[in-house]
């Protein structure tokens, strides 16, 4: 097969993160990729990042929104920018192989059928371990980065077929963003990359996961480890909402205890934490946005191509059968840095991007 064309826009969003671009830029502008345009959303900064930006990166186009908007807002802004045939989505805390993006536009490129491509991520301090090979979904609505924390030892080294990719380094296809459309703001953050790809599988769309994409990703660069109130409550909501949205029919009945005992679980987690109150205000939060996400549901279901059993074999893809359960966090996922673009700030009533 001859080489792959066709112009991709890297949009990398940015808040009140120049130390973090300082190191991933020149990573970017040294992309072994013919057509690429680089866009920059600056969601809001006050650290004088835009005008750092023009100045050091002239060649670089620079959106500067006025005031934070929000994750997936501004992820909206970046999935807009530019005219490329394909937009990659960056973290600004990766550094990139110089052959990351170009790979990534081949494996799209050689399967029509995939919307979005993952990148091997590799951690950054760490450079023999894994920080991430594509997303895997498991029907009680657990989350989880495949091979997070891993020492690689090739075991991840097939092209395949996985539920999603991560935030931090994806590639995704113009057309299936038409197709798919744009994350859902209401959302907020967290686990509106989960949502998109489950409403991606539904509309016939697969993800790959390309491991010749190596990019080295930092990791909890803006918010450090842990989990705030701000994140379990939107991981929480945005969880049920996922499923609420997404499943078929016949799969929430088939599924639904397992789907009760991922709730049952994270109730029993959060109560022995003390967070039992957070636990039941995200869910009666997630019943007052109900009506709109059942409205929104009857959309993605009418339009659904994929039949229950294409979405089971989804789900299933790309989940080695040596690893174990993820271990259910107060999230209902692994106690890991929440997969997508997301960053929460410690005490910030925002959440922004900025290396997950």
């Amino acid at each position: 097969m001859g080489p792959i064309h066709g112009r991709v826009t890297a949009a990398v969003l940015t808040y009140d993160g120049r130390d973090l671009l300082e190191g991933m830029l020149p990573s970017l502008a040294a992309q072994d990729l013919d057509e690429l345009e680089v866009v920059i959303v600056d969601n809001g900064s006050t650290d004088g990042t835009a005008d750092w930006l023009r100045e050091t990166w002239p060649e670089f186009k620079v959106i500067r929104l006025e005031e934070n908007r929000g994750v997936t807002a501004a992820l909206n802004v970046c999935l807009g920018a530019g005219a490329g045939e394909f937009v990659a989505l960056l973290n600004n805390d990766v550094e990139l192989d110089p052959r990351c993006l170009g790979e990534l536009r081949a494996a799209l490129g050689a399967c029509p059928q995939a919307g979005v491509a993952a990148a091997k991520l590799i951690q950054f301090d760490r450079r023999d371990h894994l920080d991430g090979t594509g997303d895997l979904y498991f029907w009680g609505g657990e989350a989880q980065r495949r091979g997070q924390g891993e020492l690689d030892l090739g075991q991840y080294e097939d092209a395949e077929d996985v539920f999603g990719a991560s935030g931090a380094v994806a590639l995704y296809r113009r057309s299936a963003i038409a197709v798919v459309g744009d994350f859902d703001e209401r959302f907020h953050a967290l686990r509106e990359d989960v949502d998109w790809s489950f409403r991606a599988q539904l509309a016939g769309f697969r993800c790959r996961y390309v491991p010749t994409a190596v990019a080295h990703h930092m990791g909890s660069a803006t918010i450090g480890t842990g989990a705030t109130d701000f994140v379990l409550y939107h991981n929480w909501r945005n969880g049920i909402w996922t499923i609420a949205k997404n499943y078929p029919i016949a799969s929430l009945a088939r599924h639904l205890p397992s789907i009760l005992l991922v709730q049952a679980r994270n109730l029993a987690i959060a109560t022995r934490r003390h967070k039992a109150g957070l636990w039941f205000r995200a869910w009666r939060d997630a019943l007052r946005g109900l009506p709109v996400m059942l409205r929104r549901r009857r959309g993605i279901q009418a339009a659904r191509t994929a039949t229950v059993r294409d979405l089971e074999r989804a789900v299933a893809a790309g989940q080695p059968s040596r690893s174990r359960r993820p271990q259910l966090a107060m999230g209902g996922r692994r106690q890991l840095p929440p997969a997508g673009p997301e960053r929460a700030q410690r005490g910030a009533p925002i959440v922004v991007a900025g290396g997950h």
